[in-house]
């Protein structure tokens, strides 16, 4: 390309780039996808390992697993009873068929082409990356909203410095939470959105989608319903993208239940889509309606109106279903004996510093862009009421990680925002600026970047002040000390697909098992197990409780009531190491001790490695005859 006439190479550098940036700004969706594809492919390619050996390795991803392969075989869509956890009745599981739709085409097209171990692998890797999709293109949207038509890019590079938020899409984590965190982004977006009909319709369906799946976002969702109705109240004309949330909430709610809920899910249960969410989304849905369509004049009055809508509202849900108040609906001894050691239970404040310092970094990141867009904005009414939207929403998913740890990958997701923000005005800063303009943003964008490799970069430090001062740091508080590396490795060793396939050398049998490995049971072999840990199904796990905590007679019994037909232990697994620590005098612990009584006959397998699990024949009939539980 030639000069034009007076156009200098700086020039002509500056029409380059105004080309690139507009042409950028008119294709940001197009130009997301391909990001996005190069994403993907590196992820499986860095994960490959995993995707090979089928590593599960959260419970929920081996039961979805597990859940679309029996609907693949003809399991009824309304039909989610898990029945090879604790045979013959089985487990009552309370998700939706939603999540399964498209690992099941996945597993389906790619056995058109590769033997179907290989294709289900490929589904499990792929799946995961599907709802990153959304994640990145809600991302931008609500980055060119707050920052411009450029201020895309950044924000959807962002989800790669939320190291926990993008373990939720990483290949072969195939449960429901990424769709669920990409729905609460684009509810987020639809929120904010300067087209108040598309925005409402945006929010309004992705959040009945989102319920559909499962609960677990509906403080979420319930925040961005309350702002949406917030904003009416002192914004004139927002009424327009409330009727049409309240519209869509309801009715997609509704129809979601039709399509979507299961046989157990149509009974008045609080844990999923079901007849009381449908009851309590109509009847807010309705009421919004009727406030949008209400002449009310002055904040004053549409405040109070809305007081007594969601007031009338909040009394019909207590009054009807004041169950549904407690996220789980499970006993005190359940409470107590079980979810209190659930790591993702606890609050932040229950974790180990390594954990907490670099899950932190996006949110503080957030807060200081927060921060500094909101005075930026101080003179634009609109983008500031945008940006104190998104700016609630990530202090509400900030401040529940000191309720629970699960709260984490949300809580960096949301801050993305306004961190890409802070770090696109940086960057445009450093780009344009004036020299003293150009060195503080540069020192800001370097302050960005190190948070953003927070969590490669914080262990290097931690051993750099180690070796430095020879100091060991004080953990974060006594009770929260890592695991030993013996935990770690039986932890995963346990899990394995070589190490669990060798069961299949047995006939199907019902096999007791630890809680947080029945799942990986069903998803690697032909057998039964007892339970898995879904609070739905408490009886089954106290009883696997009582049976590790109490005398070996009373295992024997429980065992019975179960048909199970071997005993499964895994020493140094996370979960067993809480029996032996909470009844030192138990059964598990004396068969740590090898204590063990003689209506238990080892199991041997045909293999070369070295077992990472202690297998058992339960003898009930004469417990004297080793012989016939070692043949057997």
């Amino acid at each position: 390309m030639t000069l034009h006439s007076g156009e200098t190479l700086r020039d002509r550098a500056g029409r380059w780039a105004a080309l690139l940036s507009t042409y950028a700004a008119r294709h940001w969706k197009w130009l997301t996808f391909l990001i996005w594809i190069v994403i993907a492919i590196s992820m499986v390619a860095t994960r490959w390992p995993a995707v090979h050996w089928l590593v599960l390795s959260d419970t929920d991803d081996n039961i979805r697993y597990v859940q679309v392969k029996d609907w693949l075989a003809g399991q009824g869509w309304y039909d989610l009873r898990q029945y090879r956890l604790d045979p013959p009745g089985g487990a009552n599981i309370h998700w939706s068929r939603i999540v399964d739709i498209p690992l099941a085409g996945l597993i389906l097209f790619f056995r058109a082409f590769v033997d179907q171990g290989l294709a289900d692998r490929l589904a499990c890797g792929i799946a995961p990356l599907l709802p990153l999709f959304l994640l990145m293109l809600s991302l931008g949207f609500i980055g060119r909203r707050l920052a411009g038509p450029n201020g895309w890019f950044l924000a959807v590079l962002a989800p790669l410095a939320a190291q926990m938020g993008l373990g939720m899409y990483g290949p072969m984590r195939i449960d429901h939470h990424g769709w669920q965190l990409a729905l609460a982004l684009t509810m987020m977006a639809g929120v904010i959105d300067t087209n108040r009909l598309r925005g409402g319709v945006m929010a309004g369906v992705s959040s009945a989608l989102s319920i559909a799946i499962g609960m677990e976002m509906i403080v979420y969702l319930a925040a961005g319903g309350g702002l949406i109705a917030l904003r009416w109240v002192f914004r004139p004309g927002a009424e327009r993208r409330m009727l049409a949330y309240a519209l869509s909430l309801a009715g997609a709610t509704s129809l979601f239940y039709l399509l979507f809920a299961s046989y157990a899910n149509r009974e008045m249960v609080c844990d999923a889509l079901s007849p009381i969410w449908v009851a309590v989304f109509g009847a807010a849905g309705a009421g919004m309606v009727i406030l949008s369509l209400a002449p009310l004049r002055g904040w004053p009055v549409r405040l109070a109106a809305g007081a007594i809508v969601g007031g009338a509202v909040a009394v019909f849900f207590w009054l009807n279903w004041p169950q549904c108040l407690s996220p789980y609906q499970i006993s005190p001894e359940l409470e107590r004996l079980w979810l209190a050691n659930i790591r993702e239970a606890k609050p932040i404040t229950a974790q180990t510093q390594s954990l907490v310092v670099p899950l932190l970094a996006m949110p503080v990141a957030g807060l200081i862009g927060l921060l500094w867009a909101l005075w930026d904005s101080r003179r634009d009414s609109e983008r500031l009421w945008a940006w104190a939207t998104v700016g609630l929403m990530m202090l509400f998913s900030t401040a529940l990680l000191f309720w629970q740890l699960r709260a984490g990958p949300a809580a960096q997701l949301l801050a993305i925002p306004p961190a890409a923000w802070a770090a696109h005005r940086l960057v445009a800063a450093v780009l344009t600026g004036t020299r003293r303009v150009r060195i503080a943003a540069g020192a800001g964008v370097a302050l960005l970047a190190a948070i953003a490799c927070a969590y490669p970069l914080y262990p290097q430090m931690v051993k750099l002040y180690q070796d430095t001062t020879g100091i060991k740091p004080r953990p974060w508080r006594p009770s929260a000390v890592a695991r030993t590396e013996a935990i770690k490795k039986a932890n995963g060793r346990c899990r394995t697909l070589p190490a669990l396939e060798l069961l299949d050398q047995l006939p199907p049998a019902t096999i007791f098992t630890m809680v947080d490995l029945g799942p990986r049971i069903l998803a690697t072999t032909h057998h039964s197990a007892l339970a898995g840990p879904y609070h739905r199904n408490g009886t089954t796990i106290l009883d696997i409780h009582h049976a590790f905590d109490g005398p070996a007679s009373d295992f024997r019994a429980i065992a019975a009531k179960h048909h199970a037909t071997y005993l499964l232990v895994c020493p140094d697994f996370p979960e067993g190491t809480i029996y032996q620590s909470r009844s030192p005098k138990g059964f598990y612990a004396d068969l740590m001790r090898g204590k063990m009584p003689n209506w238990l006959a080892p199991v041997k397998l045909k293999t070369s490695m070295t077992m990472p699990y202690q297998l058992y024949w339960i003898h009930y009939s004469s417990p004297g005859d080793k012989k016939a539980a070692q043949q057997r």
